[in-house]
């Protein structure tokens, strides 16, 4: 079996199982417990009957997630360009961007709802907040970790400290660049759906995940609420895939991580 195709055969074959174990589990519980790990044909009953209210949700979830993530790499850039020209700017702006990191969520929700009310530019706010850290920090990593011998050859050049940092040190920052990306794509859509769940509204009929999950818990709707989890999940995966193929464009011609060997 070639390598290739073994990469989509043991992720699938490793899901068969869990689904299987799910099963077991859930028919070795006691009957007054088993609402807790619902039957697999349950779940799926959940998805035809909510799949509306499912689908507008994960929608609504997917464009805050993606404005939020787009923010965050946007500023990110930005940020780790100034970070890294000058050792003076790092040292006095790092802290505050670990304190801005360290904040929790469940503080900030209620100074955003007075800030700016509940709703999308709340969640937006907060998918920004969890998504920005990982980016800035990896980003500006990667633009001090350039070869002293190609910095060297720059500066016998006469090159300008902006022309070092946009010529040779942001290239070479690209791996870092996406290594951030793909933990930020991640934290995107988790973002999203806590921030919901926190600050969101569901007036005008439009809400995310975190509000069907909530109304789905106090209606006691189990397999729905799992149904929920599983379309976050979706929504995170493909964030993923998408940020990892762009990664794979700009990187496999040249760097070592996407060489031919590696595939």
């Amino acid at each position: 079996m070639n390598s290739r195709l073994l990469r989509w055969f043991l992720p699938l074959a490793f899901a068969s199982l869990l689904l299987l174990g799910w099963q077991l589990l859930h028919h070795s519980l006691p009957p007054s417990r088993r609402f807790l790990l619902p039957d697999l044909s349950r779940i799926f009953a959940a998805f035809r009957e909510h799949g509306p209210t499912l689908l507008s949700a994960a929608r609504y979830t997917a464009w805050t997630a993606l404005a939020g993530f787009s923010l965050a790499a946007l500023v990110a850039i930005a940020a780790s360009l100034v970070l890294a020209s000058s050792h003076l700017v790092r040292t006095t702006l790092y802290p505050y961007l670990m304190a801005l990191q360290m904040v929790p969520i469940i503080i900030i929700a209620p100074i955003l709802i007075l800030w700016v009310g509940p709703g999308a530019p709340s969640v937006i706010i907060v998918t920004f907040l969890i998504s920005f850290f990982p980016l800035v920090v990896n980003t500006t990593q990667g633009l001090l970790s350039v070869e002293r011998g190609q910095v060297d050859l720059f500066r016998m050049g006469r090159a300008s400290r902006w022309q070092e940092l946009l010529l040779l040190r942001a290239p070479a920052a690209l791996p870092y660049f996406f290594t951030g990306l793909r933990i930020s794509a991640i934290l995107a859509p988790i973002g999203a759906l806590t921030a919901d769940y926190l600050v969101g509204t569901s007036t005008g009929g439009k809400s995310g995940l975190g509000i069907t999950a909530l109304l789905y818990s106090a209606r006691n709707e189990i397999p729905a609420l799992y149904a929920t989890a599983l379309v976050g999940c979706a929504l995170g995966f493909a964030l993923v895939a998408v940020v990892s193929a762009l990664a794979w464009l700009v990187l496999h011609h040249w760097h070592d991580s996407y060489s031919s060997n590696e595939k």
